[in-house]
């Protein structure tokens, strides 16, 4: 069983910046690949990042490609999304999501546990 806690969320204006952490509970998590989803008011949750379970490999969704940098620290069970030139469009709930022994990304991926999400709002 692994737990996931985001946090890190908050209000910010456009171009600005924010990091946000997903602290994983449990002594496996570094066999977890992991990715950070999205879900703005009335669309559905949308995929914006991932890392492989050794962090060796990462993939974005096309509209963060060159502003969001995922990144991962097992030492600390955490993985993290550092979000640059924000945009009001990123607006969302984010949520991070584990993949046990994911190597490779593939958009049919089934995540086997989810975060409660935390909020992200940006204004122009």
């Amino acid at each position: 069983q692994v737990q996931l806690v985001e946090s890190g969320g908050g209000s910010v204006q456009a171009g600005g910046s924010l990091t946000l952490s997903c602290a994983a509970s449990g002594r496996t998590f570094s066999s977890y690949a992991m990715g950070w989803f999205r879900q703005a008011p009335g669309k559905e949750r949308e995929f914006v990042a991932y890392i492989t379970y050794s962090g060796g490999s990462t993939f974005y969704e096309d509209s963060v490609k060159g502003r969001f940098t995922i990144s991962r620290d097992n030492a600390k069970n955490t993985v993290y999304l550092q979000m640059n030139s924000l945009k009001p469009e990123d607006t969302a709930v984010y949520y991070c999501a584990a993949e046990f022994g994911g190597s490779r990304y593939s958009p049919r991926i089934s995540y086997h546990y989810w975060g409660q999400g935390t909020q992200v709002t940006v204004s122009s």
